[in-house]
């Protein structure tokens, strides 16, 4: 089995540090989705939470070695499934992002821990503060 992506679009954001996590970050881009798939931001509104799927496209390849990582944060060596480093068997990374703003294809967003470049898998609803949100709900 193997699993093949392509992006929809690409992360712009001044070059610089990059914060570690979104959790720690209040730096500000822009989320420029190809114009094939513009129509899906459709009711993505200011102020919500977005959750978008990238890649970690310049991370090295991985290696067995890299099963177990000190991250600066934490004593020890710890196995990578409990870090958020960018070093991993799949290069994927995952991002709350707050909106600022929708056009067109542009999404305005504050939270980021991507690079200028950083090729976007995937943008879905951040959900998990909102019962009431229909991704909530059992059904199709």
């Amino acid at each position: 089995m193997s699993a093949k992506f392509s992006p929809i679009g690409y992360v712009r954001t001044r070059p610089g540090r990059v914060p570690r996590s979104w959790t720690s970050s209040d730096v500000e881009g822009v989320l420029e989705v190809l114009p094939e798939y513009a129509e899906g931001l459709r009711d993505i509104r200011t102020g919500e939470s977005i959750l978008v799927v990238f890649h970690f496209h310049q991370s090295p390849p991985f290696e067995p070695g890299h099963l177990r990582q000190t991250p600066p944060h934490r004593e020890g060596p710890v196995g990578v499934f409990s870090t958020c480093s960018p070093l991993r068997p799949n290069p994927v990374g995952v991002s709350v992002l707050e909106v600022l703003g929708v056009e067109g294809g542009s999404v305005r967003v504050r939270g980021l821990d991507m690079l200028d470049g950083t090729p976007i898998l995937d943008i879905k609803p951040h959900v998990a503060a909102d019962p009431s949100h229909p991704c909530r709900r059992d059904g199709p």
